[in-house]
């Protein structure tokens, strides 16, 4: 079956398409020189129409390429990807800018900077602007359609959305200066960093995945993989971040953990953790409240693993956002300097 996402023939061909196609015929010396002629929009939308052509039919190349010149004939099918479309690039552009326009193009789609908010999920869009101004979060949702302001407005805090609602409505016409400082901001930080994520190590998305199995899976494909790939199996443990890597934070950062867990994981989580890991929260609370903890602890009765597991994984994935943003350290394995994960 054909793929749906992608032309099927000629016809559905748009004009960036059958450049694209054009230009990977030609190859990269010929296209190169004529990427340096043309606009930066059109170097834009050439690379991504380029990045994302797929499997283009043999005949579908030759009828494109006799639109263009006298005898080219038929080439073969044609691979349009992320990696044709960055070497091509590299032939005609500085590599700073290549890397600037790959990152562009594997971001999520749309002309402008407003089109590809678009279409950025509204959870991973509202995680984004939670921790910006209100009067910025308020131009952002003022320039993306209504229905998409609205998901994202409801998924941001209730006091901190209040208040982008009362910018929103103060909001005159936004200068052209201020429009353009916002999407600077937008391209250099959040899109380029949607970018990156696109592309992320492969062992770095093993160990996310190993960090939400439970107990008994993770341990079970850890041993299937230490026997098939020592090293890569090693290298994925590296990267994973557990409950009991939770001894990495001082005490400081573990208050300010403890005041964000929810009150009902916390027993359930420590039920199952080492004395050392115990110790840790405990010793960070008041006398009254460690008291507390141990008799909710105690109270719990017999509980299933798969229960502390979850419990320990909502805490874990807590650390990681708290970290990820700032409001917490976590030290870096083996050595006394701090990192932000």
């Amino acid at each position: 079956m054909a793929d749906a996402s992608r032309p099927e023939d000629f016809r559905n061909l748009k004009g960036a398409q059958r450049a694209a196609v054009m230009m990977l015929a030609l190859g990269e010396e010929h296209s190169a020189r004529l990427l340096s002629m043309m606009h930066e929009d059109e170097i834009k939308d050439i690379s991504l129409a380029m990045a994302q052509l797929g499997e283009i039919r043999a005949d579908t190349v030759e009828r494109i390429c006799s639109e263009f010149m006298e005898g080219m004939g038929s080439t073969g099918a044609l691979s349009g990807s992320f990696e044709t479309t960055e070497n091509l690039l590299m032939k005609a552009l500085p590599r700073d800018r290549v890397a600037q326009i790959m990152e562009e193009i594997r971001g999520p789609a749309g002309r402008t900077m407003w089109e590809k908010l678009g279409n950025v999920r509204e959870d991973v869009l509202a995680n984004y602007l939670k921790n910006e101004y209100p009067q910025t979060v308020a131009v952002v949702l003022s320039k993306v359609k209504s229905d998409h302001a609205a998901r994202v407005l409801a998924l941001l805090p209730e006091a901190f959305a209040m208040e982008v609602v009362m910018r929103m409505l103060r909001m005159e016409t936004i200068q052209k200066d201020v429009l353009d400082g916002v999407e600077k901001t937008l391209r250099a930080e959040f899109m380029s960093n949607l970018a990156r994520s696109a592309r992320r190590d492969a062992h770095e998305l093993m160990a996310d995945i190993f960090n939400n199995l439970d107990r008994s899976a993770e341990a079970k494909f850890l041993s299937g993989l230490e026997e098939r790939n020592r090293e890569a199996a090693d290298r994925i443990k590296a990267l994973m971040f557990t409950f009991d890597d939770l001894h990495r934070l001082n005490g400081p950062a573990v208050q300010v953990l403890l005041r964000a867990i929810e009150k009902d994981k916390l027993p359930i989580a420590l039920k199952g953790a080492s004395d050392k890991i115990k110790e840790l929260f405990l010793t960070n609370l008041s006398e009254r409240a460690a008291k507390m903890l141990r008799d909710d602890m105690e109270a719990l009765g017999p509980i299933k693993v798969r229960d502390v597991d979850e419990a320990q994984a909502s805490i874990v994935l807590q650390a990681k956002e708290m970290a990820a943003q700032g409001q917490i350290e976590i030290a870096a394995v083996g050595g006394e300097e701090e990192m932000v994960l």
